[in-house]
């Protein structure tokens, strides 16, 4: 596996970096294994989380190409997750409404996926331009009307795009890819060349601070080479002559920000009072990571203290949500096929796939109820109300489910679950 071992910042190029906690080889997420390779070497890279000391930026020390993570048989599709669908379509509808968007303004957005959000604006009757770098996804908001390029974007696709017409744009949106640029200033600058004078940057990404408080070590893997905190965020965007005007926290993916941002400085009050809280918390020193990490190592022991004393008492396990972030769950907890029967997922495009690593075979959510195992843990913890919703026939039959974080607990209901 070719990758690259990075030594300065991927934002401030300081060589400040302190390592906050190793998690050891790691399958790469989102790259499930087909059966015709089941007997080949699978791809694993050291995962490693570090600090720098300089502009506060958590980040990974591990670089691999894009097209390696992005392949031809890339499986997530973001309309699969009916509550997703529902956050970024009532999001598309509040920005049309906020900055008065019609038949002559422009939205364009990167990592588009399948056109989950641009559909909106084009009920709306708004002109939308989509650029994603998947095969599949792309295919699928194609055919959906969507129209999409199959492609990353970069300062150098920005600058194709004003020339052939397509921008500038008066909304541009980033939804859950700006931890996953290699070139981190060069894509902020890109934005800040289709964007109008006038115009805005409507960005989504997890807080670390969400990360930290709950333990989300999951939610670390190579396709997110970034963590951020305002802190980080609001000096990278200043670096590159962009600025973080608003910020609005959301419960999207365990907790995430929703940013604004525009070529012209006006912090809102939002904005001062999240830098200031990080401050307080501690969230931009090296000593916050590392209480963190030690939480995670315990965290670890307790989930396989959980399950091996289940699997003591003769329990049957399944697994649920063959997501990216259950890839660095399972690898580093050492979860595989002697506690996991199955894992499964409502994706479609997974089924008949298996995890990396491990090797556990992706079947539908139907496979539950065939199977009526024990317990079911739900790997996609983000989504658990929705899951335990779908699997209600479950476990009304007496199933039981098992949220890893941010302490590993047994629960028999969705109730129970948003008590804790």
């Amino acid at each position: 596996m070719s990758y690259q071992t990075e030594t300065r910042c991927r934002a401030c190029g300081s060589d400040t970096l302190r390592e906050v906690i190793g998690f050891g080889d790691t399958p790469l997420a989102d790259r499930l294994v087909h059966t015709k390779n089941l007997d080949k070497p699978d791809y694993s890279v050291p995962l490693t989380v570090v600090f720098c000391a300089h502009c506060s930026l958590v980040q990974i020390r591990e670089t691999i190409p894009p097209e390696i993570l992005f392949h031809d048989d890339y499986p997530y599709f973001s309309s699969v997750s009916p509550s997703l669908l529902k956050h970024f379509q009532d999001s598309a509808v509040a920005i049309a409404a906020r900055r008065g968007l019609g038949p002559e303004s422009k939205v364009i957005e990167a990592a588009s996926n399948d056109g989950y959000m641009l559909r909106k604006f084009i009920e709306l009757g708004i002109p939308v331009l989509g650029i994603d770098p998947a095969p599949g996804p792309v295919r699928a908001a194609t055919e959906a009307g969507v129209p999409t390029r199959h492609d990353f974007f970069t300062r150098e696709m920005a600058a194709i795009l004003v020339a052939e017409g397509e921008a500038p744009a008066d909304v541009f949106l980033a939804n859950n890819v700006l931890a996953h640029v290699p070139d981190l200033n060069g894509f902020i600058q890109g934005i800040r060349t289709v964007l109008k004078p006038d115009g805005v940057a409507v960005i989504e990404a997890p807080w670390v601070v969400d990360l930290i408080d709950h333990v989300e070590f999951d939610t670390i893997y190579h396709q997110h080479l970034c963590y951020f905190s305002v802190t980080a965020l609001d000096r990278v965007f200043r670096g590159n002559g962009l600025y973080l005007n608003d910020v609005e926290h959301t419960t999207v993916h365990g907790g995430s920000l929703r940013l604004f941002v525009e070529p012209v400085e006006a912090p809102g009050e939002r904005v001062t009072r999240m830098l200031a809280e990080e401050r307080e918390r501690g969230a931009t020193t090296f000593g916050y990571y590392r209480a963190f990490a030690d939480r995670v190592t315990a965290l670890r022991a307790e989930l396989r203290e959980l399950l091996e004393g289940l699997k003591r008492d003769g329990k049957r396990i399944a697994g649920y949500g063959a997501a990216a972030k259950a890839c660095t769950l399972l690898s580093f907890t050492g979860i595989d096929r002697e506690i996991l029967d199955f894992v499964a997922d409502r994706n479609e495009v997974k089924h008949g796939w298996y995890m990396g690593g491990n090797l556990l075979p992706v079947v539908p959510p139907q496979k539950i109820l065939e199977e009526m195992p024990d317990y079911v843990l739900i790997l996609a913890w983000n989504f658990a109300d929705e899951i335990m919703r779908d699997l209600d026939e479950y476990r009304l039959a007496g199933g039981r489910f098992i949220i890893p974080l941010p302490e590993p607990r047994i629960v028999t209901d969705r109730a129970q679950w948003a008590a804790v």
